[in-house]
């Protein structure tokens, strides 16, 4: 998956807004249960790498010596095998990145791992996957800046990361089995990255939905072009955030559920 240089000018990718309270008050208790779940997970990773100076980039950073543009970090990825979810950090040229972007993390679920049923795209040029977990899925992507907080998610083209492509509603169906449950690189930031995709789900869910919006827009508009592998269109759906605000919101919904759920039992 060794990625080459972007181009200096891409088309616009579609761009979300975070859905933010809003969405969080029509949600089910069960699903703000969940989100508050992460979001404590991502709170006591965050308390335990401060309390050492530390933060997830540093952590998968740490011992790596120099750090080169391109590069995959860690070496060779860092790959779960019992749940076959993947990631690695990397970063591009300083003007070749968002604003107050260090790098960011490319995450990724392997055929071992996903949800039965789940097929790649039936695409004129997909390549059989002879191993039979090859045909790995890139799930979302995620800024990072110098401090190392989250700052932006967003997805890609195929040829980005050299994925194999599925449709959106597959990838979607993906996002509950990533997980990384070892401790290389670093147990608090495989921790903090799975509990991440746990509290932003919602979100990309909109995003893997808009970057299939994207991916048909430029196919229509470049008649006889491999839209998949098209340089001239990188980024596909994107949206900035506030790992903060969202975790203090979610925990404030899920208390507001829990207070009406208890009226609601108590009413009977």
């Amino acid at each position: 998956m060794d990625m080459m240089p972007y181009p200096s000018t891409v088309e616009s990718a579609v761009s979300a807004s975070d859905p933010g309270v809003a969405d969080l008050e029509t949600m089910s208790l069960e699903d703000l249960e969940t989100l508050a779940d992460a979001a404590r997970e991502i709170a006591l990773c965050n308390r335990v790498l401060a309390k050492t100076g530390d933060n997830v980039v540093g952590e998968i950073l740490r011992g790596a010596g120099p750090f080169y543009e391109w590069r995959h970090y860690p070496a060779n990825d860092v790959y779960d095998s019992e749940y076959h979810s993947q990631y690695y950090y990397h970063a591009h040229p300083p003007e070749e990145r968002v604003d107050g972007e260090h790098g960011h993390f490319h995450t990724f679920m392997r055929p071992l791992g996903m949800p039965p049923g789940v097929v790649p795209a039936p695409l004129p040029d997909l390549q059989v996957d002879e191993d039979g977990n090859g045909a790995l899925s890139h799930l979302i992507g995620i800024s990072m800046d110098k401090a190392g907080r989250p700052i932006r998610l967003f997805t890609t083209n195929r040829w980005v990361t050299g994925e194999t492509w599925y449709q959106a509603e597959d990838v979607i169906r993906m996002l509950d089995g990533f997980a990384v449950d070892h401790a290389r690189p670093s147990w608090p930031a495989n921790r903090w990255l799975t509990a991440l995709l746990r509290l932003y789900k919602p979100q990309i869910v909109d995003l893997l939905r808009q970057r299939d919006v994207t991916i048909a827009r430029h196919a229509a508009s470049h008649p006889g072009v491999n839209v998949f592998e098209d340089r001239g269109l990188e980024v596909t759906s994107e949206v900035r955030i506030d790992l903060e605000e969202r975790l203090a919101s979610v925990e404030a919904a899920a208390r507001r559920a829990r207070r009406r759920d208890r009226k609601a039992q108590a009413l009977g």
